[in-house]
């Protein structure tokens, strides 16, 4: 069965990336999308600047300082934006006689509020970067 794979790169937006995490679950459920809709989220940590790395005593205490200050926070909202690049990899996997299933899905899909804000590239069976594409969709978590 052929699959078509949406990438939505969010940048930082970490919010935007739960909303659309959080109606691609809803539409699985009210559509019975199973095994047809799986996604994946990676995410990619920004590099440090040569300036800004700090030694491993001084990153150890500001651990346990953060861990202190996250134990009396548990109740803080998550932060719309964090230091993480976050892309979201959609597959759609549809036999050969849910074609149209399959078209409207990949219209939709880009068009709804939170996927509209993100960069999308659309990669069908064919295409140059399909098998690294399956890959690396296949090594995500």
């Amino acid at each position: 069965m052929p699959h078509i794979y949406l990438l939505f790169d969010f940048a930082k937006d970490e919010a935007k990336a739960q909303q659309a995490r959080h109606k691609l679950e809803g539409w699985k459920q009210a559509f019975r999308l199973d095994k047809r809709l799986l996604y994946k989220v990676e995410r990619i940590a920004a590099t440090p600047v040569d300036g800004d790395e700090q030694p491993a005593k001084d990153q150890k205490a500001k651990g346990k300082a953060k861990a202190k200050a996250a134990a009396k926070t548990e109740a803080a909202p998550p932060p719309s934006t964090s230091d993480e690049d976050i892309k979201l990899f959609v597959r759609l996997a549809f036999s050969g006689h849910e074609k149209l299933s399959e078209q409207r899905w990949v219209q939709r899909i880009p068009s709804e509020e939170p996927f509209r804000e993100a960069s999308l590239g659309v990669v069908k069976p064919g295409d140059a970067n399909f098998e690294a594409t399956e890959k690396q969709f296949e090594e995500l978590k």
